[in-house]
């Protein structure tokens, strides 16, 4: 009787010396929420990018828009100015006005890889041949992709192809589009870099993200405000720096995005590889983009913008 009543003491006492001992540890820590990958295929850019603003010189629809023209018996102008999507691949743009609606014209900046059709068709709908423009061409609803020159090339309408509405253009046009683009992209082929002096300030961060030497840079400023791209075929980085920007329509999301410790305020995006911060009258775009995609954390992201920090702090 007495062994068995000491047993019952015991086991009643001893779960509570092990909870007196494990008090005063430290609790252990959560395991931090997985970051994920960016599922997008280019960063936001600064506002205003439809060819009213951007980088000068040679460019596909400013070169094709008289001659379409004629061809189309419509009035077609250009936008002046071109600039970079910095997705991957990463593309050259240029706007074309065809009677008022817009139809966005890309050229890869890089020479073409074997999937470069495949990655500019991603979400595209349904995909069939154009054998009008060769035997990679392709048709969707949504655009026309082709090879030419050895790059790849993207005719998007705003309202897409044969889809009936006022911002779109039949299947007739957008061909024609197309192919006056074929003709004229060989003449004006951008040099793979064209770099700014104040975007090396983060060359060496952005080459140690991508894990390589940039074999491509699209530097330029819209209104004075800078962006810096480095790419590589499968990895793209890019600072973009947009003034008097009045909201961060990052900060809408639902649910909202991580809080950042850079800026006033400061968001991180994984899913988007992002990194947004607003510094004074600047906000300011950090994006890192590879394929396959992998974890950007926010760690990388600081590091590859803080060698220019001191310029936006100005």
């Amino acid at each position: 009787m007495r062994i068995a009543l000491f047993a019952v003491l015991v086991a009643l006492v001893l779960p509570g010396c092990s909870v007196a001992r494990n008090a005063d540890r430290a609790r252990p820590t959560e395991p931090p929420v997985p970051a994920g990958v960016p599922t997008v295929i280019a960063p936001p850019q600064a506002s205003g990018l439809d060819g009213t603003a951007g980088a000068p010189g040679p460019q596909v629809c400013t070169t094709i828009a008289g001659d379409l023209t004629t061809r189309l018996s419509v009035p077609v102008t250009a936008n002046p100015f071109a600039w970079n999507d910095g997705g991957l691949p990463a593309l050259d743009l240029c706007t074309l006005l065809v009677e008022g609606r817009s139809v966005t014209v890309g050229v890869t900046a890089l020479p073409r890889q074997p999937d470069a059709l495949s990655r500019l068709l991603t979400g595209a709908g349904h995909i069939s041949p154009l054998t009008e423009l060769g035997p990679e061409a392709q048709i969707t609803e949504s655009r026309i992709v082709f090879i030419t020159a050895e790059h790849a090339v993207r005719i998007t309408p705003a309202g897409g192809i044969d889809q009936g509405r006022a911002d779109g253009l039949d299947r007739a046009k957008a061909v024609t589009i197309a192919m006056a683009a074929r003709d004229a992209v060989p003449a004006v082929l951008r040099n793979g870099r064209q770099t700014d002096a104040t975007c090396q300030l983060s060359n060496s961060a952005a080459e140690k993200f991508m894990g390589a030497a940039a074999q491509l840079r699209r530097d330029y400023r819209v209104h004075g405000a800078l962006t810096c791209i480095w790419g590589t075929y499968d990895a793209t980085v890019s600072i973009v720096e947009a003034f008097d920007q009045t909201t961060i329509p990052e900060s809408q999301r639902v649910p909202p995005p991580r809080n950042a410790p850079v800026g006033r305020p400061g968001y991180y995006l994984p899913e988007d590889g992002e990194l947004v911060f607003r510094l004074g009258r600047r906000v300011v775009r950090v994006t890192a983009l590879t394929t396959p995609p992998r974890e950007v954390s926010l760690d990388a992201l600081t590091a590859i913008v803080d060698q220019m920090m001191p310029l936006f702090l100005r």
